[in-house]
């Protein structure tokens, strides 16, 4: 079955893709829980029913694909290694990318699926050395002429602006962030409303911050370092739970348990968030203050993220239910994989403790790998953790696992984590 969606498809908020299977119990909360509750579902609502508001699709849009589950994938790859060696990583990288390029290079897309798979392919042009892969994402920015996507303040329309940034540092024009920075300007000057959060699912916090760390950066203006952090401080003081230390994808979630009573925590969720803190880091003066909070909200996901491990090496959509569900979910396990392994690169995670864990998952990933090249075991577009089938492949995951691959080649390379990797 080929999914397609069109950019105005809301990140976790189509109800066909989703599959609820959890009771919602009675939660004990603030007023303020409870207007933000009714301020994320309404927001779900909106952006669900809501066609793109006076835009026309292209051909290309109308023909993009996130991806699919088909019947008969073929055989699993039986010529790539799991080992932890530049040159076995950079093979699992290359087969996943070219496939994954044959799919889409002719379906330009602004959508946030595809965005995080363009973070991916830039990372994977740097690492292999093919530049195939950075032209797809150079002509997806020329093709809309480096705008964002259609709704202004939305996290996942802004994504995109990623592999813009990334583009420009690497060929410096003027012009190609123009619409960026006209965008974040008009945005900044808009005030708060305090009844809805502008990033009010976890999943946000991969899609905007690193855009709007990476043009403080670029720009050297304060003001967007200054507004990414405060609208980061709102998602977390809302979403971030103390006791197990993981974010809640959205505030619909607070009471709702799965089946062996537990809280839910999505482990793709959560995985963005990782991922979007790496990425954050990445353009943060290593000066800023406020850059200890993020380096200690990474330590303390990556305490409980690689408690959490299955013995396979990676984990399940259900954080704390892995036992409820048969197969692991790879676009989650490849941002963990991602975030931990980047961790260990800044030296700002303990490589004694997390490189086994980064080589277990990418080990644990490179298994899932088709002799095609398509990476299997990815959850369909959702908001929960769901059900999908061994072969369901979608952009987002693979962005993910090129992105995982660029740092574990990084690893790779220093004997002296390599060492570490296979002590436990």
């Amino acid at each position: 079955m080929m999914v397609c969606i069109t950019p105005n498809l809301m990140n976790g908020n189509d109800p066909l893709m989703s599959t609820p299977k959890y009771f919602v119990a009675t939660r004990r909360g603030s007023h303020s829980f409870a207007k933000f509750a009714i301020a994320g579902l309404l927001c779900a609502a909106f952006a669900t029913a809501c066609p793109r508001a006076g835009a026309q699709l292209t051909a290309d849009e109308k023909k993009a694909s996130v991806g699919d589950a088909p019947a008969d994938p073929g055989p699993l790859a039986s010529n790539l290694s799991p080992a932890l060696k530049p040159a076995a990583v950079k093979a699992a990288m290359r087969k996943v990318a070219d496939w994954q390029i044959a799919r889409v290079k002719d379906t330009p897309s602004q959508n946030w699926t595809f965005a995080a798979l363009y973070v991916g392919l830039m990372a994977a042009s740097d690492t292999t050395g093919n530049p195939a892969y950075r032209d797809v994402v150079r002509k997806v920015a020329e093709h809309y002429d480096w705008t964002l996507g259609p709704r202004q303040t939305h996290a996942d329309d802004q994504a995109i602006g990623q592999s813009y940034l990334w583009l420009n540092r690497e060929h410096p024009d003027p012009k190609d962030l123009k619409a960026l920075k006209a965008q974040f300007g008009q945005i900044i000057d808009t005030p708060d409303d305090p009844a809805k959060p502008v990033w009010w699912w976890c999943d946000a916090l991969f899609m905007a911050p690193p855009v709007w760390a990476g043009l403080a950066a670029e720009t050297h203006d304060p003001r967007y370092l200054d507004y990414m952090h405060h609208e980061w401080m709102i998602t977390s003081d809302l979403l971030w739970d103390k006791e197990e230390r993981l974010f809640y994808r959205d505030s619909s979630y607070f009471a709702k348990r799965e089946k062996n009573g537990r809280k839910i925590f999505w482990s793709r969720g959560n995985g963005w968030v990782m991922g979007g803190i790496a990425r954050t880091l990445e353009s943060m003066p290593a000066n800023d203050p406020r850059r200890a909070f993020y380096v200690e909200r990474l330590q303390t996901m990556a305490q409980s993220v690689a408690a959490l491990q299955s013995p396979d090496g990676l984990w399940r959509p259900g954080l704390l239910d892995a036992a409820d569900y048969p197969l692991p979910e790879n676009s989650g396990s490849a941002f963990f994989v991602y975030a931990m392994a980047w961790g260990i690169n800044h030296k700002l995670l303990d490589a004694k403790v997390y490189a086994p864990v980064v080589a277990r998952g990418w080990a644990g990933l490179v298994q899932h790998i088709y002799s095609d090249g398509r990476l299997g075991c990815i959850q369909p577009i959702g908001a929960a953790p769901g059900a999908y089938t061994a072969d369901a492949s979608y952009v987002f995951g693979t962005g993910a696992f090129l992105m995982a691959g660029s740092e574990m080649a990084k690893l790779a390379a220093n004997s002296v984590y390599t060492r570490l990797a296979v002590a436990k």
